[in-house]
């Protein structure tokens, strides 16, 4: 079959149909899924197109809902052509970019009319967009949710950008009241300044002097403004790549409390540990850090309870030059770290050892990170009426992270030479073939989501 050609019928043995992995035959029609169907009570029609995919586990494509792609203006970084080419080799369908590393940020309409522009042409899977949070910009809030932002982004620390800056308690209020009734949602990057910082004198190569001069408490006390807010304004919050396992008790107070408040978690954090990163490899580095293992075990744990809704790449990439792989200095290196087009094997290599299942991969890194973005009604599940996303993929499969077949523009990331668990065969965006076994649809067919006003007044 054709990439980019329309499918009509998809066939497997493993179909994930709810919490069920079941043979069943996806009938597709307008791009979305019409019918699941026993394979016994499906019969064949003249001229379908039809697609048995054997053994292989069909399920929603994923949504991956935090990914700086950097055009315009850092497309040296990574653009939305690579960005998405790789993502659709990841089985990820749908992106949401987010506001900063990009030239002009999405903080006022007008710049956001510029993102959508660049963007056009360009996407291999359906994106939408974050808008962004920052001082003195709160009247350019709700024009950006009436043109279809997903939500929005602030920091409570330096972005490491300074066409983004971080947000003061008042900055926040004043957003929060822009953003009461909208149904819209704030995203926090959940780090503060703290007072105790220690003494700054380890040696920068090691990776031990970064991770304490960003210790647990900066996380802890972040967290603690964010739930308070939450409380004080009923605005829908979500806490960005959580690192640490600490504050993961005042989440849940909050949430007892009736906070609308969810949170996630990235790759890196249950992927990676501290004591496994080597002087000078500064393409561990990250903000907030890998900490260590006992903190990563306990992450897990809260994946596992439902205190962590999601987990997302977090792909940030750069220039090799700005990582300082030739001096390894970790305190100069720019902090990020590509992961969009593994995100998949990544989790489930090391989920499936802990007792996880396949319906435990499409909630968390579908279902739930497409209720976020309001896209919950039409992304993120194997259902009638929505889009016919989906990620063909062999579960079982194991291969290894080489320089060649990483998509994204730059390739150095810290998974280089890891095997995992879990190789994407085909990806299906809207009914349409755009990836498979290495070779991708020739025109991008991706769509920009907007989301629609009464559509982002959705709660999780």
């Amino acid at each position: 079959m054709e990439l980019g050609s329309l499918v009509s019928v998809v066939r497997s043995e493993r179909v994930l149909v709810g919490d069920e992995v079941r043979p069943a035959v996806i009938v597709i029609k307008d791009g979305k899924i019409h019918q699941i169907l026993s394979t016994s009570s499906f019969t064949e029609h003249v001229g379908c197109k039809f697609v048995d995919v054997g053994d292989s586990v069909v399920m929603p494509g994923i949504v991956d809902c935090h990914v700086h792609v950097n055009e315009p203006g850092r497309t040296t970084w990574e653009g939305f052509w690579t960005a998405t080419r790789a993502a659709a080799a990841g089985g990820v369908t749908t992106i949401v970019d987010m506001p900063l590393n990009s030239i002009p940020p999405t903080t006022t309409l007008d710049n956001f009319h510029e993102k959508l522009k660049e963007a056009t042409g360009k996407c291999f899977v359906d994106t939408a967009f974050w808008g962004g949070v920052i001082p003195g910009n709160q009247l350019e809030l709700q024009p950006m949710i009436q043109a279809g932002v997903a939500g929005f982004k602030c920091f409570l620390i330096h972005s490491g950008v300074d066409e983004f800056p971080h947000v003061a308690d008042c900055d926040l209020h004043t957003a929060m009241k822009q953003l009461q009734g909208t149904g819209s949602v704030l995203l926090f990057h959940a780090e503060r300044d703290v007072q105790e910082s220690t003494e700054d004198n380890g040696d920068p190569c090691h990776y031990s002097t970064f991770l304490q001069s960003r210790p647990d408490v900066m996380e802890i006390e972040a967290i603690r403004l964010v739930t308070e807010l939450c409380l004080q304004y009923r605005v829908r919050c979500h806490i960005v790549h959580l690192s640490s396992a600490k504050p993961l008790k005042l989440i849940q107070e909050a949430r007892q409390a009736g906070a609308p408040l969810t949170v996630e978690t990235t790759h890196h954090y249950l992927s990676l540990c501290a004591e496994n990163i080597p002087e000078g490899a500064t393409q561990f580095k990250c903000c907030p850090p890998i900490r260590g293992s006992i903190n990563r075990e306990q992450l897990w744990s809260a994946v596992k309870a439902g205190q962590i809704d999601m987990v997302v790449s977090d792909h940030s990439p750069c220039t090799p030059d700005l990582k300082k792989l030739s001096i390894g200095d970790f305190a100069q290196a720019w902090g990020g770290i590509s992961s969009l087009q593994f995100g998949l094997p990544l989790f489930w290599s090391s989920a499936s050892q802990r007792g996880f299942q396949l319906p435990d991969v499409v909630r968390l890194l579908s279902q739930k990170t497409a209720q976020l973005c309001s896209l919950g009604n039409r992304k993120g599940s194997l259902a009638p009426g929505f889009d016919a996303d989906l990620v063909i993929w062999d579960p079982e499969r194991d291969f290894v992270i080489e320089e060649t077949s990483i998509h994204h523009k730059n390739k150095l990331t810290p998974y280089l030479g890891f095997r995992l668990h879990g190789v994407v065969r085909a990806t299906i965006l809207r009914g349409r073939l755009v990836y498979r076994d290495g070779s991708f649809c020739p025109e991008p067919l991706g769509k920009h989501l907007l989301i629609p006003q009464r559509e982002s007044q959705a709660q999780l």
